[in-house]
């Protein structure tokens, strides 16, 4: 009664095209739903992801659920998810990969999930990291650990700076840091982050584990920019 009443004052909407959900629907419409570019790039095998940091960071495996274009259903669905305070998008996403990544052989391997940081003001302005429900069920599907206490992310920066990766491949320049206390060694790590556009940020968070021996990394994003 109360939940009916809710939905005729304040009926939700569809975070991708703002029309009304309908019952039994969550977050996105059935039509939305639909539409979702998926890159099933964990299935085909593809090495696309891989390619992003070739050369620069070595991945076991690499793979993003969503294609990302301007003014797509996924730009808005980001849009909500980081700026509007929908974490849901997150974890339903998380939920989805998680539960694919979990079919195939090689992702489960891994031993722990670490979410790209965000620097402590902007996360005190945001109030939450949008990659952390999503990591933490594709860390939940895979039966492995989630710690968003390792990496540590200790310069401010804007997406612009990455371009200059070069410039802060020093220590003194480091955009990233671990926690020296981690037992690391020999561990197979998988990162998460939201979009992968250049790659600078993972090569840059990969970066902060160089003095770790043995370590391996792959990479699950929701998206890819196309």
């Amino acid at each position: 009664m109360v939940k009916n009443l809710l939905n005729l004052f304040f009926p939700k909407v569809c975070l991708g095209c703002t029309n009304y959900l309908i019952e039994h629907e969550a977050l996105i419409c059935t039509s939305c739903r639909h539409e979702l570019p998926l890159t099933n790039y964990h299935f085909d095998g593809s090495d696309i992801v891989k390619n992003v940091l070739y050369g620069r960071v070595n991945l076991q495996e690499a793979t993003a659920l969503l294609h990302f274009s301007k003014k797509g259903i996924v730009q808005q669905l980001m849009h909500n998810l980081k700026y509007k305070g929908h974490e849901d998008i997150g974890k339903l996403f998380g939920i989805w990969l998680g539960e694919e990544l979990n079919t195939i052989e090689t992702y489960p391997k891994v031993d722990l999930v670490i979410p790209v940081p965000l620097h402590r003001s902007k996360l005190k302005r945001r109030g939450y990291n949008q990659v952390s429900k999503f990591g933490q069920e594709v860390a939940k599907a895979l039966d492995v650990e989630y710690r968003n206490d390792i990496l540590k992310k200790v310069v401010n920066t804007k997406t612009q700076v990455f371009k200059d990766r070069l410039k802060r491949s020093t220590e003194k320049d480091a955009v990233f840091i671990i926690d020296e206390t981690q037992e690391l060694k020999g561990k197979h790590i998988l990162i998460v982050d939201d979009i992968i556009t250049t790659g600078a940020t993972i090569e840059l968070c990969t970066h902060a584990f160089k003095n770790v021996e043995d370590l391996k990394f792959s990479l699950a994003t929701m998206a890819i920019t196309d």
